[in-house]
């Protein structure tokens, strides 16, 4: 189901989205999700943990070109120059559109406790349903497609600075009934009764987004407290608290033969990874024993 702002008006522009992140289920939904705009999927570019790269579409997402970031405090400084590397030799020159970010680096049930004591520390407000957001990437997204900060850097790198100016950002938070998430382990296998998950749109221009580091990071953690309440009042309801210009839920509707021939090729891709991972592991019991 989706909701919200209608989103067609950035389908075709700069767009960056944002969305909380609950679980290994939350990439292979959005993607199914904008799977119904055949505008999106060829022109996008995923932020993701490292940890997808050895998923079955990891391999996909290698070839796509989309960007695996490092978790941990140690590497953090790193990932961000890559992230920077990537935008100017990936996805400006191969003209993506849009950019998939989860500002809080991590799924809630394993970042929840470690982001409430940070709250606790830093004077900020409670979560339950969402962590603090990181905004390290945010920063370095903002600053990289943003002309005036790329022309004062002095970055050779880019070409037509005037293609890479961010648009939008598109806030979407995921909403899974009783805040129990789907994990990929479910998608693959099936073993998990239906239900219906809410993606609930957010769409901003870029004039209405601060451009001051300070003023980015408030707007920012602003949006996820709008997130927290909005989850409660869905856990507590099932209904999300919607305003006179929001469009109501309806399903996401797929085109039944390509949504086939994707099914098909997930199948075959996770039967093959399998496959690979029983080979490997028979191979090492052989070489141990």
């Amino acid at each position: 189901m989706e909701a919200g702002d209608d989103i067609t008006e950035c389908i075709e522009d700069r767009t960056l989205v944002i969305a909380n992140h609950q679980s290994t289920g939350d990439v292979p939904l959005l993607m199914a999700t904008f799977n119904t705009r055949k505008q999106i999927l060829p022109n996008i570019m995923w932020i993701m943990d490292n940890v997808f790269k050895y998923t079955n579409f990891g391999i996909v997402s290698v070839m796509h070109q989309d960007f695996f970031i490092l978790s941990g405090r140690k590497l953090r400084e790193k990932s961000l120059l890559s992230l920077a590397s990537h935008i100017y030799k990936s996805y400006i020159p191969l003209k993506r559109k849009w950019m998939i970010l989860f500002p809080e680096g991590g799924f809630l049930r394993k970042r929840k406790a470690t982001s409430q004591q940070y709250a606790i520390k830093n004077n900020l407000p409670h979560l339950e349903h969402v962590t603090v957001p990181r905004v390290g990437a945010l920063h370095t997204i903002m600053d990289c497609l943003n002309p005036e900060k790329a022309a004062a850097n002095n970055n050779s790198t880019i070409g037509d600075r005037s293609v890479q100016k961010l648009e939008w950002i598109l806030d979407i938070t995921i909403a899974y009934p009783k805040g129990d998430p789907i994990d990929l382990a479910a998608i693959v296998f099936g073993n998990r009764t239906p239900c219906k998950t809410l993606m609930f749109y957010r769409l901003y221009p870029m004039s209405q987004v601060p451009q001051d580091s300070d003023s980015l990071s408030k707007w920012l953690l602003d949006r996820w407290v709008e997130k927290e309440n909005m989850l409660e009042v869905f856990y507590e309801t099932g209904q999300f608290p919607l305003d006179e210009n929001s469009n109501l839920p309806t399903p996401v509707v797929q085109d039944p033969m390509r949504f086939l021939i994707l099914h098909l090729l997930f199948i075959a891709s996770t039967y093959f990874h399998i496959q690979v991972f029983a080979a490997a592991y028979h191979y090492c019991s052989y070489l141990i024993y």
